[in-house]
């Protein structure tokens, strides 16, 4: 009789996990924040300095992502490991290297390695080797498909929190599949799109014949036609404050900003292709970032400097030709600073400075006469800061939203999208 002898499959343990759970799990650490220039600049902070960005770094949070999301259990952790031999560990380290790997040949990740000149007596592997200094100094960075996949994660957290969690592109609150049909219908003119409206033709046909027989009797005064939504284009520039505060005590409100800030792209880019979307952080001064570089910005300088937003949002979105213009501002402090005519920056930390709240609120007169409405997310309560919030969208006709970092996201997504139609009468 014939014999075979079976051995047991064993796939590769990397390839059996779910990449984009895995990146999803990773979403917090890929976007966390810290401050620029490192902790010496926040000494009493609670936040390391800048944002470690190291491969090490990356290993150690994928190996805790596993582990929170069930894919890696404890269970398979300590098989993996054994009794801690090397052998074990060298399962582990290969595992990790081929999940990176994993990432950046599916294009989530790119991992960008300086030249490494190993010492003299320095070994290739092993503690203190040259593979373990370069696992330390190679920095990763997320490209285009993984910040776009992290924005349509945010989006559709942001929209299931909200009750709905499909796309479509209705023009209403929530994105849902179907079709515009909320108009009244009107008699066709010359001119119109023919976008008939089958049963109110019939019935005038009906009323003015009394007969629907074959061929019907259509007359030019018996069609209708439907009314859609009208889509206008919209030009937003989100300006998110960077000043010391907003990861000062213990709490990061910049990261759940960043999100947002991903999220409102990605709905842009998929279901508003006329719109556009650009980012400026404000703290000491103020510039634009591109999206791109958004995942690695970091908070500081210490002051707000909402004027310089302000200024530099305008100047943005009158450059742009849209039907609607408007700032999305996201603070949690008030003015402490001011850009004077010769370029220094005049400051005071305690906020409220007459001279600098004067010149921020002339600003804001300044987008209101260019027609550009300023929306305020607040993320602190202070009652300082809400009396000049409440000013500035008094000035602006915008207004004022009291949020925190788990509700932001809904306020400015439902805000967004209530913009986006108008009925034509």
């Amino acid at each position: 009789m014939r014999s075979h002898t079976y051995s047991k499959f064993s796939p590769e343990t990397a390839d059996a996990v779910d990449l984009q759970a895995l990146l999803e799990k990773l979403a917090d650490f890929l976007l966390q924040s810290g401050f620029a220039g490192g902790r010496q600049f926040e000494p009493w902070s609670d936040f390391d300095g800048e944002a470690d960005r190291s491969l090490e770094a990356l290993k150690q949070a994928i190996l805790d992502a596993l582990i929170e999301s069930g894919q890696f259990t404890p269970e398979l952790l300590e098989a993996m490991r054994g009794d801690g031999d090397e052998e074990s560990e060298e399962k582990l380290a290969e595992l990790l290297d081929d999940l990176v790997k994993r990432l950046t040949e599916e294009g989530y990740l790119n991992v960008q390695a300086p030249p490494q000149m190993p010492a003299t007596n320095q070994p290739v592997t092993g503690p203190g080797s040259l593979a373990h200094a370069a696992a330390k100094s190679v920095e990763f960075n997320l490209t285009d498909k993984g910040i776009d996949f992290l924005g349509y994660k945010s989006l559709r957290g942001i929209l299931g929190s909200l009750g709905k969690s499909s796309f479509g592109s209705h023009d209403t609150p929530y994105l849902a599949t179907g079709i515009e049909a909320d108009g009244w219908s009107k008699q066709y003119e010359f001119g119109d799109v023919l976008n008939l409206d089958v049963n109110e033709t019939l019935t005038n046909s009906l009323a003015r014949t009394g007969s629907l027989d074959f061929p019907l009797d259509l007359d030019y005064s018996d069609l209708m036609v439907r009314q859609a939504e009208y889509r206008s284009s919209c030009a937003t520039v989100l300006m998110l404050d960077t000043s010391h505060s907003m990861i000062l005590y213990g709490e990061d409100r910049f990261t759940p900003a960043k999100k947002v800030a991903l999220a409102l792209t990605h709905l842009i880019r998929t279901q508003f292709p006329g719109d556009t979307l650009r980012v400026v952080l404000f703290h000491d001064s103020a510039e634009e970032i591109p999206l791109a570089t958004l995942p690695q910005a970091q908070v500081g300088p210490y002051h707000t400097n909402t004027a310089e937003g302000l200024k530099l949002s305008r100047r943005i979105l009158l450059a742009q030709k849209k039907d609607m213009r408007q700032i999305v501002m996201i603070t949690d402090g008030k003015p402490s600073a001011l850009t004077m005519p010769n370029g220094a920056i005049y400051k005071n930390s305690m906020g409220l400075d007459l001279a600098v709240v004067g010149e921020t609120l002339k600003e804001v007169a300044n987008c209101r006469r260019a027609g550009i409405m300023i929306n305020t997310f607040m993320l602190a309560r202070d009652r300082a800061l809400v009396e000049f919030v409440k000013r500035v969208s008094e000035i602006s006709r915008g207004k004022a939203y009291f949020t925190n970092t788990m509700t932001l996201g809904q306020f400015i997504l439902m805000d967004f999208l209530r913009k986006k139609t108008r009925t034509v009468s």
